[in-house]
């Protein structure tokens, strides 16, 4: 061990001074005191990407007790913890100084930087951190130091053998960690899963606890508000349910049921805030975030207008037939989709990787593709009119498919005459407004009813062709995630600004190489529909784990985030090479 240490020593020492191609000697195994330090990657140029570095202690001497990750929910929850425990050691230990330029610190570029991906609010499984019964491992990326392109050795000296040491007795073993803290955030993650688990026995899409803190910081903060404002959570008795978990026992809280769930309310009285932590509620949330009782069924999908994308040839006809000029809607193709094409597309497209749910805000909404009120039909009779708007078709869905609705509305009272539940948000508080609801529909008449289709039909299901993907750029593959909302595929760039249930960077980063790895192995042949391609893909995953995405037999990769099928096939249906039969 100490032979090791003194060899990554020398190696330093003796390149240091030297030009920075010479940092390549690391690359490496080293058996320093109580871990194992890998050098798996040496980057290229101070400003490239950085080092990829692998930190790993056998649990002879991290002694983490089994109990903490013998199931796969509990497994990923300590991970998680590990990971954000070993961040708080970098920036403990490992934070280059504030305000401090370059040459006052450790070089240019990324030199001196240590970072690990790690999570946000939500809590996923991730690569970045591994556990199992013989060792605990951090991955993690190291701007080795530079001035110029001049190896700093002395610098790389302190951070490799002072401070990356420091940052592992910190964090890899289990007598450095809160006991309490690590028991809670799993705890936390189990009774989430329990929760979500629980939904459909009870006839649920939704649960949300009471005392939850739905409202967040700002726009651009995912933390909870706090502060006199905070409105905690409490449901309608009349949709009141209780819930068991295994570490809170019983909960209790809002049940939204099966069925067209409407939510109501002025401006500013809660009702996105709840619909966003409904959408959301498909992950698991750490401890404190104030929504670690929101869950929602795992393939609830949020749907909206989203002018201007590809549609590849996607049945839109239950919504919109009789185009001018005769315009397929049945194989329906478009390089620059309507607000209402579009809405329409994302409907049928989460149907066809099978939602169960799906979520709907009217602010984000084409309103010609919501609603057509009774003073619009007289006026434009129903043969004039291609669209059949969402509201005659949300209950057709609900009774043909299984797929429920939840909808936020403020400026139309359609949908009451279709809705089996209604919420009326009042300063953060939610009521039960369904009878009032029906009562003035009653009242009105019921005029909705009058162009309503008698049928959704089959959905169906499309089978891609390899020649809609091209990962080539020139000569080379270039496939890349660049940040949350944009994969770089070949020659093409994917846009998912509007796919708002992505929540993390290496997300978007797993689904680039998921694209990559379908084409490697061969999944879109013809014969598999994009939903078994999808199954197959996860089912890979579930047995191999997520590092078997990473392109080209790359060992160890520490910067992937699970997503989940609805994104993955988002992002394919908004390849604009994607063909298919």
């Amino acid at each position: 061990m100490p032979d090791d240490m003194e060899r990554l020593r020398r190696i330093l020492r003796a390149i240091d001074g030297r030009g920075y191609r010479a940092y390549q000697d690391l690359r490496g195994e080293y058996r320093l005191p109580g871990f194992v330090l890998f050098v798996d990657h040496v980057q290229g140029d101070p400003f490239a990407s950085p080092s990829r570095l692998r930190a790993r202690v056998d649990q002879s001497l991290a002694l983490f007790p089994v109990a903490l990750f013998a199931t796969p929910t509990r497994r990923v929850a300590l991970e998680d913890y590990i990971g954000r425990q070993f961040a708080w050691a970098i920036d403990r230990f490992a934070q280059r100084p504030q305000g401090a330029r370059p040459a006052e610190s450790r070089g240019i570029g990324h030199s001196g930087e240590v970072r690990i991906d790690h999570g946000g609010q939500e809590i996923l499984p991730r690569t970045s951190c591994v556990i199992s019964p013989d060792y605990v491992e951090a991955r993690f990326d190291v701007g080795l130091p530079a001035a110029g392109r001049t190896v700093l050795g002395r610098e790389a000296e302190k951070l490799l053998l002072g401070k990356i040491p420091q940052i592992v007795r910190a964090s890899l073993f289990y007598a450095a960690l809160d006991a309490q803290a690590v028991a809670l955030h799993l705890a936390t993650v189990e009774d989430q899963e329990t929760l979500r688990g629980q939904l459909a026995e009870k006839g649920l899409v939704a649960f949300v606890g009471d005392g939850a803190v739905l409202p967040r910081r700002s726009g651009v903060s995912d933390k909870p508000l706090t502060g006199p404002q905070v409105v905690p959570f409490v449901s309608p008795p009349e949709l009141a349910v209780e819930l068991t978990t295994p570490n809170r026992g019983p909960v209790t809280g809002m049940g939204v049921p099966v069925g067209v769930t409407i939510i109501v309310g002025g401006g500013f009285h809660g009702k996105s805030t709840l619909l966003r932590a409904l959408e959301l509620g498909v992950y698991n949330h750490i401890p404190g975030d104030g929504r670690e009782l929101v869950v929602t069924r795992s393939s609830a999908v949020k749907i909206r207008a989203e002018d201007g994308r590809r549609v590849e040839k996607v049945n839109i006809s239950p919504f919109i037939n009789n185009l001018p000029f005769g315009k397929d809607t049945v194989a329906f193709a478009t390089d620059n989709a309507s607000g209402s094409t579009s809405q329409a597309a994302n409907i049928v497209e989460a149907l066809e990787v099978g939602t169960e749910v799906l979520l709907m805000d009217e602010d984000t909404s084409a309103t010609n593709f919501m609603i057509r009120d009774e003073l619009m039909q007289k006026l434009v009779p129903k043969e004039k009119e291609p669209i059949t708007p969402f509201v005659q078709q949300v209950r057709n869905l609900l009774q043909e498919h299984g797929v429920s609705t939840v909808l936020v509305t403020g400026g139309s009272g359609e949908y009451f005459a279709v809705a089996d539940t209604v919420i009326f948000m009042d300063v953060y508080t939610p009521h039960l407004a369904t009878q009032q609801a029906k009562e003035l529909v009653r009242r009105q008449g019921e005029v909705v009813a009058q162009e309503a289709p008698p049928a959704f039909g089959p959905v169906w299901h499309r089978r891609p062709l390899p020649s809609g993907f091209d990962p080539y750029r020139g000569q080379r593959v270039k496939v890349d995630a660049r940040g949350l909302q944009t994969i770089q595929f070949g020659r093409e760039t994917i846009d998912l600004q509007y796919v708002e249930q992505l929540v993390d960077r290496s997300q978007t980063r797993a689904i680039a190489d998921i694209l990559l790895y379908t084409i490697e192995r061969g999944y879109w042949n013809g014969q598999m529909t994009l939903r078994q391609g999808l199954e197959h893909v996860f089912a890979d995953i579930a047995r191999r784990g997520l590092e078997v995405i990473s392109p080209f037999g790359e060992q160890n990769p520490g910067d992937y985030a699970m997503p989940r099928p609805q994104e993955t096939a988002a992002a394919i249906n908004r390849l604009r090479t994607l063909n298919v039969l």
